[in-house]
């Protein structure tokens, strides 16, 4: 595989290219031995990719219940202690006209 190809799979596995120079210059120094490290920067990618994931599935649930609440105005649900995205408490920290929605 050429050194392109490999840069091209590390950044498909989520790796920066930051990361990918750094994982390249171990392997360099390493002379074809296995990369030091390797295995604990999958490990830590794969946390961040599992974080994401669940980042993801909280944003998709609220979605998922604004869409089902009708929510189709943004600046008035976030003024409103009914809809289901998360704004209740800047509703009310600044909801000053009276009574919201």
């Amino acid at each position: 595989m050429t050194a392109l190809g490999v840069i091209k799979a590390a950044q498909r596995l989520g790796f920066t290219l930051e990361e990918v120079a750094e994982l390249l210059e171990a392997g360099r120094h390493r002379h074809g031995c296995p990369v030091a490290g390797l295995q604990e920067r999958a490990a830590a990618k794969l946390a961040e990719v599992d974080a994401k994931i669940a980042d993801l599935a909280t944003i998709r649930t609220a979605l998922v219940a604004a869409d089902e609440a009708g929510c189709d105005n943004l600046t008035v649900c976030a003024f409103s202690a009914c809809c289901p995205i998360a704004f209740t408490e800047f509703a009310e920290e600044n909801c000053h006209a009276g009574p919201c929605c």
